[in-house]
């Protein structure tokens, strides 16, 4: 297993991006469309959070629903905006950090994906999904 290896060989560079003013209804679309669980959300440039289905469930009854369908017919998203719903703290990673680095830091903090972000612009994201197939890989 090489040591150095950037998290740029396994991160997901085509990125759905949210932004603050779009609807929750538009999320749970995106999530669902794209078979994706973390969305970055931005305004204008700058990633001003991550929106994850989880987000969503906890405040919707979507979980009752049955995975196949493609929207969840819930008034609780008209509740509330995606600034509201988002995790705001959010740490990113450069696209030389290393994969050691980029678990280090999700193992640590309990995360399940990172925006990277080289010189204030979003180049990717990365999830514990592309690091459990990156391990994979190497046996």
């Amino acid at each position: 297993m090489k040591k150095r290896t950037p998290v740029s060989t396994i991160m997901s560079q085509d990125v759905i991006t949210l932004n603050h003013n779009d609807s929750l209804d538009h999320a749970e679309l995106l999530f669902k469309s794209h078979n994706i669980r973390h969305i970055p959300v931005v305004n204008k440039t700058e990633v001003t959070g991550m929106l994850s289905y989880t987000d969503l469930l906890r405040i919707s009854f979507a979980d009752a629903v049955d995975e196949d369908e493609q929207s969840v017919d819930t008034v609780v998203y008209n509740m509330f905006t995606i600034e509201q719903v988002m995790a705001k703290n959010i740490v990113s990673v450069s696209s030389d950090a290393t994969i050691k680095e980029v678990a280090e830091i999700l193992a640590e903090h309990d995360f399940h994906a990172l925006p990277v972000i080289d010189n204030g612009k979003l180049k990717g994201i990365v999830t514990s999904t592309d690091l459990i197939n990156y391990l994979l890989e190497q046996y």
